[in-house]
This record gives C-alpha cells, structure tokens and sequence, in this order.
C-alpha cells in the first residue's frame, strides 16, 4: 500500500508540474476553470497526497491517509483524462531554442 500511496503522490505533483507549465490562453479557451484555479486545486491535492503517505508520526495509522489519497487523486485523473488532452494543442507556452529552420 505504501508504494501505491507513493505512485499517488508522484502522479499528484506530476499533474501540478504539467498545468504550470501550460499557457493561461489555452485554459481559458477550453474550460470554465482558469488556470490559477487548476493550479490551486492541484496543488491542494498534492498536499494532501503528501498527507496521505505513511508516516510514523500521523495518529490514526495508514487509513485515514488511504482517505486522503482517495480523495486528492481524484483532481489529478481528471486533468490527466479531461484537461491536459486539450491543452495539448496549445503547448508549454515556452518558444522553441536553437536554430529554426533548414539550410
């Protein structure tokens, strides 16, 4: 169980890294939550990914955190699954490096 709180987690911040790199323009042409709002929702659900992992010091043993990352996983699948598949389209926001061009 803790190797799959930990694929959770890595899946969470993976998802957060992704939509901060996506440009604002393609969220506001695809959906009703700017990207300030992904960001935030993500980034709760990472947080408490991160409460989810086993640790010593959390009362209330491994089940209350098998409850959290129930419910932080849920924000990740759905930007993997709905979002990020039209985002796509608009890139990282970043321009190409190096030379462009052919000879």
């Amino acid at each position: 169980m803790a190797a799959l709180a930990l694929v959770v987690f890595v899946v969470q911040v993976v998802a957060l890294i992704d939509a901060a790199r996506r440009p604002d323009r393609g969220y506001r042409a695809e959906g009703r939550v700017p990207k300030a709002g992904w960001l935030a929702i993500l980034g709760v659900a990472a947080a408490l990914g991160f409460l989810g992992l086993p640790q010593g010091w959390l009362r209330g043993g491994f089940m209350f955190g098998s409850f959290l990352n129930i419910i932080a996983v849920a924000p990740a699948i759905i930007y993997w699954v709905s979002l990020r598949p039209r985002l796509q389209t608009y890139g990282t926001g970043r321009k190409p490096r190096g030379p462009q061009g052919g000879w």
